[in-house]
């Protein structure tokens, strides 16, 4: 994945909403869905392309069940962070995972995960996904160790420093998929395909605004203990590799 020339048509991306977000970043961003494009245009810029030579669709899939693209319609598929369990055996996530199935059953669309997204994703694939018992609550900005293959997707970086938000996990890397990354407290960190799927656990979208928010609301309503809220903050501000990671979306989505 190199240097980018202007592509001919623009590069469609339906992104999968897979939530709804907390009122201040719905007011500024309007959906949920937007705080991922607002990532992937920013990555765009930084690989030198503009703005228009992205197609970004949005597909809201927790309110119209059963609604997605159509695979001939679109280059790449972008699943969003959730509130919600990747591991429910609900009607929306199973047919999230179902349509992911038929996305990987494929060798054209290319897939990418944050989150939420990067468990369905590994569901979709056989992959174990639940609750991290034993290690609990991983927030705010967090340093990822990159394998070599994680080193070589993420410009050569040993370390990736990106924003956490989540309890469930991907426990072990299904068959096929070459690892990217862990930490102490989730040791699936990213999953990559060449030319099919790349994911992260983190949330390369979030900003320090969307995050402060997210942990405030957490606190406020007893999810995160005062230690867990206090560490975090502290972390929150630091520097982080998001838009990186966004401008390496979409020169996998480009095969670039």
């Amino acid at each position: 994945m190199g240097s980018i020339s202007h592509p001919t048509q623009p590069l469609r991306i339906a992104i999968l909403e897979c939530d709804t977000g907390l009122p201040k970043a719905l007011a500024k961003y309007k959906r949920y869905g937007a705080i991922s494009s607002a990532l992937l245009e920013a990555g765009a810029e930084a690989a030198d392309l503009r703005t228009e030579d992205l197609d970004i669709s949005f597909w809201d899939v927790v309110n119209e069940v059963g609604m997605f693209p159509t695979l001939e319609d679109v280059d790449g598929v972008f699943l969003t962070g959730s509130k919600h369990d990747s591991f429910a055996d609900i009607p929306w996530t199973n047919k999230l995972v179902d349509f992911v199935k038929s996305v990987l059953a494929q060798d054209r669309v290319r897939l990418v995960g944050v989150c939420f997204g990067h468990q369905i994703i590994g569901r979709a694939m056989g992959a174990r996904v639940g609750r991290n018992k034993d290690q609990g609550w991983e927030v705010s900005v967090t340093d990822v160790e990159l394998t070599e293959q994680g080193r070589e997707v993420f410009e050569g970086k040993d370390v990736l420093s990106i924003h956490q938000m989540h309890k469930d996990i991907v426990f072990d890397y299904p068959s096929g998929v070459q690892p990217l990354g862990s930490t102490s407290r989730c040791k699936v960190q990213g999953m990559f395909i060449p030319g099919r799927v790349l994911t992260v656990q983190g949330h390369p979208e979030f900003t320090q605004e969307i995050l402060v928010e997210i942990l405030e609301v957490r606190h406020e309503q007893g999810v995160f203990s005062d230690e867990i809220y206090e560490d975090a903050m502290a972390r929150v501000g630091r520097k982080h590799d998001g838009v990186m990671v966004g401008k390496r979306f979409v020169e996998f989505m480009l095969d670039k």
